[in-house]
């Protein structure tokens, strides 16, 4: 929180005694500035008015007096408390009637912030106040009974959006009659009557009426509420999962989303809809598990202002939830006029049915949630956008790909890892759109890529056609018309030029999809209402007419009806004319008075009280007109997504055209896996670097090389290849042009990550538990049509762990799954399995040159150059010290470093110079089994061809270390090892 405002606090505030003493001569105007903080109006800010009991002397028992700092505070900062005698104080305390009002609105509505109208502002009243004062930076003082704060009623847009986006949720209560009506009613001398009139909350602020629409702030962002309830159930294995159901309205466009699905430990998949969607509210349907609750509640912290309104689903035993939402389906088809129903309107009810049946096909959990969903949303009354079935879609289909939520997060696709906002994203790379329901179509799009060939090469199609328009209409676009010149030849503006002229004209428009859906919630309002006008302007052609009786009886031929400051229909005469007894004088000046004569007070009367029905009345008809126009709602909400694809197909091309991409090419489903990338480049670092990029080829073959194992120093870029192959292969699904010169693939079920170190302390996870986790959901899940990519797995943990854990992954991988894999790592070892699968897996590195100051021995004397260009090998160092050097790490602890890396190098030499040829042998089999087989078979029966093997090994490796050549006496290792597997087999003779 920022600093808190000085408030200039006087004792002009204090509320006037009923019976004033005489008055003493004026005092000297006392004010201070003070910085209030919570605390202290916490001290008035509940809606009682019980006193805190005084402190008492721990010696004598007595009241403890106040402090001259605490007189201060009673004096100055809250001068109007009342100051009650002890005797009086048991008396129970006397509401005045606003008071009592808020009282009973509040008793009906305990969880809202209320800002109830009063004349020409809105006040808030209690702890209301004190939540409005720190929340909008308003002053709020004792008065009467409560503490109160107030805003002018022009403001209100501005605060309701201020109190919502800070996760409250508010509700203004109007005056139910006028002043105009009151004047002539029988309840004159009564308080006005006010009534809840209408309820904000983030979710539904953009489709509220008065608020909603096309005000600041409203962008293209989505304020979905999400309602979540689950099951626990019983895996295969004996664990305790959950199954979960959900519900996301985003209220202002009408998109529905439902779905039901098996969660793990981790809630991976409830965490990828979270991340999808984005919600504003969450709506939790309880029982929930400690899992689910943690995750939810963590993505709802206090710096997300996500509201959580809780809902119990005791009601739903034995199919209540079913039963709930065919009712409401049932009213909306009882409130429906007649006319519909005998099927003048046979698409209403076509579409009526068909959303019926699809309620009737939705899981068990899923009904629930869209009941509890039904039930929050009558309270606001936007339960019909439920009922319309205009966008109700299941949250994951078998023509999409849902990216988890660590490929959300890790590959940057929706948000930068940096702030969490969208720049430096995929999305934002690629969104050239021009409308706001268009970027909003667009973010689905790269959140749920294609994975249906048909439907992918369909959007390439309609990409490239726009992208050729586009080469052959740049002279259209800056082509200056000349009018009645036979010279000049008029170019017709072909499917671009038209689609980009379209497109900008919609997107300076307000949002068309939150207008219709507006206009079917019956909250939109009119700019102008031709028949409320027109009396409006008959109660005017009326009292105009008046003036010529004036004219005459003052001798004024020029006289005319004058307004002042809202006041109409005043007489302005100079000072020295008389006028009769009876009219009303209004303003003047130093040289006119204004007057209103008795039968104009009464003419204005009359018109005030017309001017009031009458407005009730246009509410009424614009009302008619809009249930009127919410029957083909679902009509103009299908043109809405045919423009909002539109738009996103011509972002697409523009993308393409600018950028230099090339169309991606999708082999037949019936053919192997494979990645085929030529030069390929990040799309987002790109961008930054321009030209500087170094591009890299990528070749993955089901029936060849699948698997990449990737090495190299840090920060030489290994990290940044794999993403680009993952970004390269999603784009490519959306639908969209690639950042390489060729590519060719094969359309792939899922994309799999594990990349980066994290915990989650407040969930009791930590760094390596959060990889396993992650690793697990991949081996469980990834198939042969998966690309799975793992970026130094082990690293959480001690180096032969974690070592041993990520060879065991990655063959696990390779054996099980044969699923496209590329591997990073630090541990060469793991390159060792190129020899176990020949032909499957391949070693490269990221290469570099290095230059070396022959004089001095010190490893931070190495002068390093990343090319960033991927060749084939294993990296033979990783270069840690000079990142700890850039990381400015102290040169001592450098120093230190350094020395303890040459004592450990000099371990492991004294240990391979002194160990048998036979022993170093057996170290270099990874697999327990084969040991075991040569041990017992080799070693106790010896035999000429392994003497022969031993031999050479041991001069091979001898010479080896003599020139300090540890890459090559690995490599004689290895060799060694693949000699001592293909020698098992034969040592069966012999035993």
């Amino acid at each position: 929180m920022g600093k808190q405002k000085q408030q200039v606090i006087s004792r002009f505030f204090a509320p006037k005694p009923k019976s004033p003493p005489p008055p003493p001569p004026p005092p000297p105007k006392i004010s201070a500035t003070v910085t209030f903080s919570p605390a202290k109006r916490r001290l008035t800010s509940n809606f009682t008015t019980s006193r805190k009991h005084p402190k008492l002397s721990p010696h004598t028992q007595n009241p403890v007096p106040p402090s001259l700092h605490q007189r201060f505070l009673q004096k100055l900062l809250e001068p109007s408390t009342p100051q009650q005698h002890p005797a009086s104080s048991s008396k129970p305390p006397t509401y005045t009637p606003l008071e009592q009002q808020v009282l009973d609105l509040k008793a009906k509505h305990p969880d809202v912030l209320l800002m109830v109208e009063v004349g020409y502002k809105y006040r808030f009243f209690g702890q209301d106040a004190e939540h409005a004062s720190r929340v909008l930076g308003i002053y709020a003082h004792m008065d009467h009974n409560f503490l109160t704060a107030s805003i002018p009623t022009f403001r209100l847009n501005v605060h309701v959006r201020r109190l919502v986006t800070a996760g409250y949720k508010v509700g203004v209560v109007k005056q139910t009659e006028t002043a105009a009506i009151k004047a002539h009613g029988s309840n004159r001398s009564a308080p006005f009557e006010r009534g809840l009139s209408a309820l904000y909350t983030k979710a539904t602020l953009e489709a509220a009426p008065d608020l909603g629409g096309a005000e600041d702030g409203c962008g293209g962002e989505s304020n979905y509420l999400l309602c979540v309830v689950e099951k626990s159930v019983l895996d295969e294995k004996g664990g305790v999962d959950a199954r979960i159901g959900i519900v996301a309205v985003e209220i202002s466009t009408g998109d529905v989303v439902f779905g039901e699905f098996c969660d793990g430990f981790l809630r991976s998949a409830l965490e990828a809809v979270v991340l999808n969607l984005s919600p504003a509210e969450l709506l939790l349907g309880d029982p929930l598990s400690k899992q689910t609750e943690k995750l939810l509640l963590d993505f709802a912290g206090p710096a997300s202002n996500v509201r959580v309104e809780r809902f119990s689903r005791d009601c739903f035993i034995d199919g209540g939830a079913l039963a709930e939402v065919m009712t409401l389906y049932e009213n909306m088809h009882i409130d429906s006029p007649s006319d519909s129903i005998l099927s003048n309107d046979l698409t209403e009810n076509r579409s009526q049915k068909l959303i019926i049946k699809e309620v009737m096909n939705m899981p068990d959990l899923a009904v629930q949630a869209l009941a509890l969903t039904i039930r929050h949303l009558k309270e606001f009354g936007f339960e019909r956008i439920l009922c319309s079935g205009a966008s109700i879609r299941p949250f994951s289909s078998n023509t999409e790909m849902t990216l988890s939520a660590n490929a959300l997060q890790q590959l940057e696709v929706l948000k930068n890892n940096s702030d969490g906002s969208e720049i430096g994203s995929l999305l934002q790379i690629m969104n050239r759109t021009l409308t706001i329901f268009g970027s909003r179509l667009l973010r689905h799009w790269v959140s749920h890529p294609l994975c249906d060939q048909t439907l992918i090469s369909a959007r390439l199609h309609a990409v490239s056609e726009i992208a050729q328009s586009m080469g052959s209409c740049n002279s259209v676009k800056n082509l200056v018309r000349v009018e009645e010149d036979p010279d000049v030849a008029i170019v017709q503006p072909e499917l671009a030029y038209t689609l980009s002229l379209v497109l900008t004209t919609l997107g300076r428009a307000p949002d068309i999809q939150r207008g219709i859906t507006r206009i079917f919630h019956c909250t939109a309002t009119p700019s102008e209402v031709i028949r409320a006008r027109e009396a409006f302007k008959l109660a005017v052609e009326k009292l105009d007419s008046m003036i010529d009786f004036y004219r005459k009886r003052l001798g004024m031929k020029n006289l005319e009806f004058i307004s002042i400051s809202g006041t109409t229909h005043l007489i302005e005469l100079s000072t020295d004319v008389k006028v009769p007894s009876n009219w009303v004088k209004v303003n003047s000046t130093k040289k006119t008075i204004r007057y209103h004569p008795p039968e104009v007070l009464t003419a204005l009367d009359k018109l005030s009280l017309a001017k009031e029905e009458l407005t009730v009345a246009c509410r009424a008809a614009w009302n008619s007109f809009l249930t009127e126009f919410s029957k083909h709602y679902a009509e103009f909400q299908a043109a809405v997504q045919a423009l909002a694809a539109l738009d996103c197909l011509h972002s697409l091309a523009i993308l393409s055209r600018n950028k230099g991409y090339v169309c991606p090419v999708f082999v037949d489903d019936h053919e192997p896996v494979q990645i085929q990338i030529s030069s390929g480049r990040h799309p987002v670092l790109e961008t930054t670097l321009q030209d500087n990029f170094v591009p890299n080829d990528t070749n993955m073959h089901a029936d060849g090389e699948y698997c990449q194992i990737v090495t190299g120093p840090n920060m030489g870029g290994k990290s940044c290849y794999i993403r680009q192959v993952a970004l390269i292969v999603i784009m490519a699904q959306v639908g969209s042009f690639v950042p390489a010169s060729s590519a060719k693939l094969h359309v792939l079920d899922r994309i799999y990550t594990r990349m980066g170190a994290s915990d989650s302390i407040q969930q009791g996870r930590s760094t390596f538990l959060e990889e396993l986790s992650e690793t697990s959901h991949i081996l469980n899940s990834c198939t042969e049509h998966s690309l799975v990519i793992i970026d130094e797995l082990g690293r959480g943990t001690s180096t032969h762990d974690g070592m041993a854990i990520a060879h065991a992954t990655l063959h696990y991988l390779l054996k099980q799954k044969r699923s496209m894999v590329l591997f990073v790592t630090h541990y060469p070892k793991i390159a060792s399995l190129a020899t176990e699968f020949p032909g499957s897996v391949a070693a490269y590195h990221v290469s570099h040159l290095i230059s070396h100051d022959a004089s001095k021995n010190s490893n931070l004397d190495h002068d390093v150059t990343y090319l960033y260009k991927l060749v084939p090998g294993v990296s033979e160092r990783s270069f840690g010290f000079k990142v700890a050097q850039l990381a400015q790490l102290p040169s001592h602890c450098i120093s230190r470093a350094i020395v303890m890396a040459s004592k450990l190098e000099a371990l492991v030499n004294s240990r391979i110079h002194g160990r048998s040829t036979k022993e170093l042998l057996l170290d270099t089999l990874v697999i327990g089994q084969e040991k075991e087989q040569l041990m017992a078979q080799s070693l106790d029966r010896p035999h000429k061809e392994f003497d022969m093997a031993y031999k050479d090994f041991y001069l091979n490796l001898k010479a080896a270390t003599q020139d300090d050549d540890w890459a090559k006496s690995f490599h004689l290792l290895e060799h060694a090892r693949s000699i001592a597997k293909k020698l098992i087999g034969r040592s069966m003779q012999y035993v």
